[in-house]
């Protein structure tokens, strides 16, 4: 009786939420049949040595160096320290980025001198720079949480701007002609309707910030992933190098998740 009683947009409307959810669901088991598929192949092909077990590890093998490290605690704090540098680069990031294009918008001289020393600096290679952060900054935490940083910032500062100049003139003048200013226009037009490309911007960032930890680790850390992936092949532990490199991408997709998850709340 309640099914007659739905009109015909209701009936539709359930059925493509149905349609949705089964969608979802399958895609989630696609993904992971294939990651078992992978690490099956990777798994068969080193017990029947078809690849050198030796350089190309095993999924067992990984698994078994973890929880070598894991036994003694050791593992843990290389990923704490991870984590926690790429997740300060990403806040420093994400906060410059914002107040950094704000001004350029706010301020059309500004932009115009600025723009092409922020073209050069976001193409300028970080690796190169890294080396010179050693030499000014030593070997610590904030050299690499600002070799991290670099990498990042000013392409965020970039699409930003850009997104920003991108705003809706109508919009502008709508609010110009009820007698608001700069600062309404800021917060009544800018900032919510940027909100999906600033959160858009975030997922990029955070994947950059961990990239740039892991530049950072390699010239000037005695801990973190990064550290284990250049100790492990300078004395031939290429368990500890896959190892690493495993948990860095686990890493990379729980904070992509989490600020996902943030914008279903938020946009």
């Amino acid at each position: 009786m309640e099914q007659k009683r739905l009109t015909a947009s209701e009936r539709f409307q359930i059925e493509y939420i149905r349609r949705e959810q089964l969608h979802k669901r399958e895609t989630a088991v696609c993904r992971f049949m294939l990651l078992a598929l992978i690490l099956a192949v990777w798994e068969l092909c080193a017990r029947l040595e078809i690849i050198d077990d030796f350089i190309f590890s095993s999924p067992s093998r990984v698994l078994l160096c973890f929880f070598h490290m894991a036994s003694d605690g050791s593992i843990f704090g290389h990923i704490g320290i991870t984590l926690f540098e790429t997740i300060a680069s990403f806040l420093i990031v994400t906060l410059a980025g914002i107040a950094a294009a704000l001004a350029l918008w706010a301020s059309r001289g500004a932009a115009e001198v600025l723009e092409p020393y922020l073209v050069l600096l976001n193409s300028l290679p970080k690796s190169a720079l890294a080396p010179m952060l050693i030499v000014w900054l030593g070997t610590h935490v904030r050299t690499i949480v600002v070799a991290a940083v670099s990498v990042a910032l000013f392409g965020s500062i970039m699409t930003l701007y850009t997104g920003f100049q991108g705003m809706d003139p109508d919009q502008t003048r709508l609010i110009r002609s009820l007698g608001g200013n700069k600062t309404d226009v800021l917060l009544r037009v800018l900032l919510p309707g940027s909100l999906p490309l600033i959160v858009s911007n975030m997922k990029v960032n955070v994947g950059l910030c961990l990239v740039g930890v892991v530049i950072g680790e390699f010239l000037a850390a005695d801990r973190g992933l990064g550290y284990l992936i250049i100790y492990g092949s300078q004395v031939f532990k290429l368990d500890m190098v896959m190892m690493s490199i495993v948990i860095l991408c686990l890493i990379s997709a729980a904070l992509y998740r989490l600020i996902a998850l943030a914008e279903q709340r938020l946009v």
